[in-house]
């Protein structure tokens, strides 16, 4: 115990960076930062990784900070790096929700929101169910454990104090930011194009049988029919997904090498 109490109080300036560090990505990280997971445990968790990553890491020279300003402004750029590697997580599951959106307001859920306890935020019915299968693949192929990984390596791509803003940065905040919609629409679009062909045949049938109340009809048959397509495209989701998590690891280490100063 007097071992692990003098390991953190000889570095204790670095000890918090790194915490710091840590914190950012659980206050947005798809999985780490999730009210369900209790608080005691985000913050041991944090701890230990912490403890083992301040003994592995090339510590900074002692005079990359010269007083408490300075060092409160590292404190802020090191919540930035945590953050912004939970920000490219973050985003492919709020494709998820775009895509669910776009679901609802073809089928007619639009206006039927469920409250989410975990995020404490009102979801479309869909929204919810595709995050929950979209979870469930990502702890399936082991997602956490790349945010871990690339939170390791943060620390070599981006050493302490050394974040840098630059216009490669803002590129890749533009880019992610687009492919949420893109890949939305991509999960969407088998049960957008079966709504819309249904829409097509109802026309159709309220032309060639003008005593058929299409209001009626119409919306329980696309309700059904859009349930049919999204069981039926389950599989395919599924895939799309693991691409997703996959290009992830691609899309964080894009992001470390412009956050740093290391290609």
């Amino acid at each position: 115990m007097e071992l692990l109490l003098f390991a953190i109080l000889n570095k204790i300036d670095v000890f918090l960076l790194i915490l710091v560090r840590m914190t950012g990505l659980f206050v947005i990280s798809p999985i780490f930062g999730r009210r369900s997971i209790p608080s005691y445990f985000k913050v041991g968790f944090a701890f230990m990784i912490s403890l083992i990553l301040v003994n592995l890491i090339e510590i900074p020279n002692p005079d990359y900070y010269n007083n408490i300003y300075g060092y409160a402004f590292l404190i802020i750029k090191e919540f930035l790096v945590g953050l912004s590697l939970g920000f490219v997580s973050f985003t492919i599951f709020s494709a998820i929700y775009v895509a669910g959106q776009l679901i609802d307001m073809q089928i007619g859920f639009g206006m039927v929101n469920v409250l989410d306890p975990v995020s404490n935020i009102q979801v479309p019915i869909t929204s919810n169910f595709y995050f929950i299968v979209g979870m469930l693949v990502f702890l399936a192929i082991n997602g956490q454990h790349v945010l871990i990984k690339a939170l390791f390596d943060s620390f070599y791509y981006v050493r302490l104090g050394s974040l840098s803003i630059n216009e490669s940065l803002f590129e890749d905040f533009i880019r992610t930011f687009g492919n949420m919609f893109i890949t939305g629409f991509k999960i969407a679009a088998p049960i957008t194009a079966a709504i819309l062909i249904s829409d097509v045949v109802l026309g159709i049938l309220s032309r060639t049988v003008p005593q058929l109340n299409v209001f009626v009809v119409g919306l329980p048959f696309k309700i059904i029919m859009g349930i049919v397509v999204m069981m039926i495209s389950i599989p395919a989701f599924i895939m799309l997904l693991q691409a997703l998590f996959n290009n992830m690891n691609s899309e964080l280490y894009n992001l470390l090498r412009d956050l740093g100063t290391i290609g």
